[in-house]
């Protein structure tokens, strides 16, 4: 498969531009309901879907049915990372108004850590082709993890990242706004919106080492891989806050995913020395094992209608007040500036003496 630079460059483009929209379309804090969250899905999936037609149309059904196994897998695997960031987020109580501000950076945060994890996977597959070897087996070994795992959750509160966060950078215990950083008493310090998006960052980063081996079980082009990640990753706001409330319902989703990682790590071994898994009939086996735990999911639990999850009684940060708010200094201030208002200071004080 051969990609002109100026494709890349056209697909870097279309994702920020695409990025700016939604930035802009969100740029005041506001509530996503569940009708705007499943608008902003219905466009990021019929993008992706209409780029996978696109490269299907130029390059021909094979590497277009990879596209699409990618593109699979990648958005399968986003719903249990749309899961633990709602864990997160409602264990430290974020206003459901800011979530999106969030959730908009760590996403950011995961197309760059995704890419440079795909350009290194390219170099070490090109470079030491036994290193399959090892990306089968650790995608073996994660989905007979998740299934042992599969009723286990992340504690936000054991959080060793979190920990060490607290630890090094002097924070508020108050939301101010989207704000991520606030100057009080002449001292710059994070607030929880920030200790959160850090968080959700390093969990976007752990799923990256899961799901990158596992789309190179299906495509080792690296434009295929990078593009099938991208536009599954545009997508999980929007999941997010149209799933949300419904993870109770997906039983039997993890289990789902773990034989899909089962799946691909087999298709990868065979792949290297023995068989090569025809592609049309890997996207069938994903896509067979996702529709049957999903449909499994739903049947088992019919009847149950969207549920928040529970908060903690007592929330380890709360909102500021308009008062706290309202005292904080900028920022970000000019040089001098201090010493300005120092010295106005003193003058206001002088002529208050006289």
């Amino acid at each position: 498969m051969t990609v002109p630079l100026w494709l890349w460059a056209a697909v870097l483009a279309a994702i920020v531009a695409m990025l700016a929209v939604d930035l802009f379309a969100h740029r005041r804090a506001h509530v996503i309901g569940v009708r705007e969250a499943a608008g902003w899905s219905v466009f990021w999936v019929g993008t992706g879907v209409g780029f996978g037609a696109l490269i299907w149309w130029q390059y021909g059904a094979e590497f277009g049915q990879q596209y699409f196994s990618g593109y699979l897998i990648e958005k399968s695997l986003a719903v249990d990372n749309v899961f633990v960031w709602a864990i997160i987020l409602t264990y430290f109580a974020v206003p459901r108004e800011y979530q999106h501000r969030v959730l908009f950076l760590g996403v950011l945060g995961a197309l760059v850590f995704r890419g440079l994890f795909i350009a290194a996977g390219s170099v070490l597959i090109a470079s030491f082709g036994w290193i399959l070897y090892l990306f089968a087996a650790f995608l073996l070994y994660t989905g007979y993890r998740m299934i042992r795992q599969r009723d286990e959750h992340l504690d936000p509160e054991k959080s060793r990242t979190l920990r060490l966060f607290r630890r090094y950078v002097p924070m508020t215990d108050a939301y101010h706004g989207q704000k991520f950083l606030v100057r009080r008493g002449g001292a710059l310090l994070a607030t929880p919106l920030l200790a959160v998006l850090v968080l959700i960052e390093i969990t976007d980063i752990i799923f990256a080492v899961d799901s990158i081996p596992a789309i190179f079980a299906v495509t080792d082009e690296p434009f295929l891989v990078f593009t099938a990640n991208a536009f599954a990753v545009l997508g999980l706001r929007a999941m997010y806050f149209l799933l949300a409330d419904l993870i109770h319902r997906f039983v039997y989703l993890k289990i789902g995913l773990a034989l899909v990682l089962v799946w691909v790590g087999i298709k990868m071994l065979l792949k290297i020395d023995v068989f090569y898994i025809p592609t049309p009939i890997s996207l069938g086996v994903v896509a067979t094992i996702l529709t049957v735990s999903i449909v499994a999911s739903l049947r088992a639990t019919r009847g149950q209608g969207r549920r928040s999850l529970e908060a903690p009684t007592t929330p380890p940060f709360r909102v500021a007040t308009a008062e706290e708010t309202a005292a904080l200094e900028p920022v970000w201030r000019m040089p001098g500036t201090r010493r300005r208002a120092e010295r106005a200071e003193r003058d206001d004080s002088l002529s208050g003496g006289r």
